[in-house]
């Protein structure tokens, strides 16, 4: 039997590791994107494979707190406030979310795609070249003080609800386990059993080369519609002309809402700005990657130098970097490590898919054959290659025992 012909549009993670599992599964795979795999939001972002970070933005009191977080200069969230009016319909769906139920539910949704991150990854590079970009490691909150931590109680709960329990140091002991802390950092809460990719972008593009290693193809186009005659689709129609196929995953990030909506989709999807910093060179770095609350940022060690990201901003596609957020962002990661020294920096921007329920959308659009499989917000990297196993299942019949109702894609009809 002729093996199904699949398209799958985006080579970042979730794109590349989709196209893997559908090799593994035997399909005529075509990976489809408009630029090199590991260029878009998934070069860029913290690298850390935070199994434990399940728990949504919208959390209770948000909705009190989000103006006044807006215009604090010295909190990590910002807003070009031209923007506003064009964001304003999403920002309301999105707050709505911010109470204990809806918290609830959308993070018993994204533990069962971030749970089991390295686990995911290692299965996704089975001994292939890209395995060398994992690191194995533990992911590490570092508190200014006791009564911080006990601040985010109720996210610490809802982590240990999904079984992610850290280990508290304290005082002295802080330095000890981390010497590149200074004596204003008190307490660290530390998770086992995680890790990080010492280049995500690389990481991607050797996940890539993996893909057509195994026989599959890789096209540089963009797509600019879709041919459904007969309801189904038939080919994706691009930049350089009309490719056939019998199923299409779609997996283009933030980019996938224009897509959707040739589909008869509306997804209420923003992009989440988010900024680095890499530092080069750095006379010293945490041993693993940590999660400064106070800045909310998280300093990574990386190949290339010591990436400190973080920072959220409202703006859109369009506009180039603001300044300020990273002004800031350089400002924490002074206070947070005041004797870093280093060669240089790098600056980058990216766009984290927003949906305003932040949940991803998994699942196919009716019986179209075309299957979205995106929206992770800031836990692309961690969940791609769970979701990428997830969709390729189901566009081979082979789906999952886990419940995927959560992310299903028509529930935007």
């Amino acid at each position: 039997m002729k093996p199904e012909k699949i398209i799958v549009i985006g080579a970042g993670i979730v794109g590349v590791s989709a196209a893997i599992w559908l090799r593994r599964a035997g399909c005529d795979v075509t990976l489809l994107d408009r630029s090199a795999p590991g260029h878009g939001t998934s070069f860029g972002n913290a690298g850390v494979l935070a199994a434990c970070s399940m728990v949504p933005v919208t959390m209770p009191g948000l909705v009190l707190k989000g103006p006044k977080l807006l215009l604090d200069p010295n909190f990590p969230l910002f807003m070009r406030w031209s923007y506003l009016p064009k964001i304003a319909p999403w920002l309301i769906r999105y707050l709505s979310h911010a109470n204990d139920r809806d918290t609830r539910r959308i993070a018993n949704g994204l533990t069962s795609i971030v749970a089991d991150s390295v686990e995911q990854h290692e299965s996704l590079c089975d001994g292939s070249p890209a395995s060398r970009f994992i690191q194995k490691s533990d992911y590490t909150f570092a508190y200014a003080s006791r009564a911080d931590f006990d601040a985010e109680a109720y996210i610490w709960a809802l982590r240990e609800a999904a079984g992610f329990i850290p280990d508290l140091i304290e005082g002295d002991a802080v330095r000890e386990f981390e010497p590149a802390f200074d004596d204003t950092t008190k307490l660290l809460a530390v998770m086992r059993d995680h890790g990080f990719i010492l280049d995500p972008g690389g990481y991607v593009a050797a996940l890539a080369e993996t893909f057509v290693d195994m026989g599959g193809q890789l096209i540089t186009a963009e797509v600019r519609d879709f041919d459904l005659s007969g309801g189904r689709i038939r080919a994706v129609l691009t930049d350089d002309g009309p490719l056939a196929c019998d199923k299409a995953v779609l997996s283009t990030g933030v980019w996938s809402k224009p897509l959707m909506a040739k589909l008869g989709l509306n997804v209420p999807l923003e992009t989440e700005r988010g900024y680095h910093v890499l530092f080069k060179e750095p006379a010293f770095a945490p041993k693993s990657p940590v999660m400064v609350a106070a800045g909310k940022f998280v300093a990574t060690p990386m190949a290339m130098g010591l990436r400190c990201a973080g920072v959220l901003e409202f703006g859109g596609l369009e506009a180039g970097p603001s300044k300020a957020p990273l002004d800031l962002l350089k400002r924490q990661v002074k206070t947070t490590f005041p004797r870093l020294v280093y060669s240089g920096t790098d600056e980058w921007l990216g766009h984290r898919p927003a949906p305003a329920d932040s949940l991803p959308l998994i699942g196919e659009i009716a019986a179209t054959g075309v299957f979205p499989a995106f929206g992770h917000h800031h836990i692309g990297l961690t969940g791609g290659p769970k979701t990428g196993r997830l969709v390729a299942g189901l566009v081979t019949g082979n789906a999952s025992n886990l419940d995927l109702a959560p992310y299903d894609p028509n529930r935007f009809r």
